[in-house]
């Protein structure tokens, strides 16, 4: 027996059948136009490092726009790009490039914004990290970039070559006698600038006798290690650090509380 489906509902499903596959297909879209600019960028990472400066303006949409972070030069269009590109690459110490994508989002249909870190890395060894902000825009199948700005990222000063020897300190530490135990957490600061060092003494009956804090830190002035530590009965204790061939000797002085 065969059912009798009216035209109205066949054009129904043919719709929905077809918005299915639509929507199938706008949802793989935008993943290989995601793949196709990584390709760009590898790509247009390649030809700097190779110095190639047909390929590197090649990656460019006519009239996109470069400044220099170096110069500050600005250059709008392939042939001031050209022409900023081979003045750089004729510099003795002309360093390499390397970037790192930390997101790509599809403003429209034909346009990205790719977010990302860039490092270049000079001759001497100076590495310079720039944290940077890419347009891309789609022209005939093909991603070009349109707009980069670049903020220079600012690595703050740290002393930890100066008290990386003492790294074996970090971590939780006990230490158990006839009754009392010692607890002692020790960690890095902000920037690895100081060594944090908090203690807590606990009697037989788990009451805290004694507690404090100690800081170790590197003295740029002495040109020494040097700790203060402050302890809960209201004592001072700062001492100088000297290392030995296999230990480390700290000559203290304490000022208790009434001085």
């Amino acid at each position: 027996m065969k059912h009798y489906i009216p035209p109205v509902i066949i054009m129904l499903l043919i719709a929905a059948t077809t918005r299915v596959a639509r929507g199938q297909e706008d949802a793989a879209k935008p993943s290989l136009d995601t793949t196709k600019i990584e390709a760009a960028i590898e790509s247009y990472i390649a030809a700097f490092n190779a110095r190639d400066v047909a390929k590197l303006v090649s990656h460019w949409s006519p009239e996109g726009v470069y400044i220099s972070r170096t110069s500050g030069v600005r250059s709008v269009g392939r042939d001031a790009m050209a022409k900023e590109f081979k003045a750089m690459f004729e510099q003795e110490d002309v360093p390499q490039l390397a970037s790192t994508t930390e997101s790509i989002e599809f403003i429209s249909p034909n346009v990205a914004l790719e977010r990302g870190f860039a490092s270049v890395t000079h001759g001497d060894g100076e590495v310079i990290e720039s944290a940077y902000r890419a347009i891309f825009v789609q022209r005939d199948g093909e991603w070009l970039l349109d707009r980069v700005t670049e903020d220079e990222i600012i690595v703050p000063p740290s002393n930890y070559e100066h008290l990386k020897e003492l790294e074996w300190l970090i971590g939780e530490w006990v230490d158990a006698g006839e009754g009392f135990t010692i607890d002692i957490t020790c960690h890095w600061t902000k920037n690895q600038n100081f060594i944090a060092r908090r203690y807590e003494v606990t009697n037989e009956a788990q009451e805290i006798d004694a507690s404090g804090l100690q800081i170790i830190g590197w003295d740029a002035k002495q040109k020494q290690i040097r700790s203060w530590l402050f302890d809960s009965a209201g004592g001072v204790i700062t001492g100088t650090w000297t290392k030995g061939t296999d230990r480390w000797t700290v000559q203290s002085v304490a000022t208790l509380a009434d001085g």
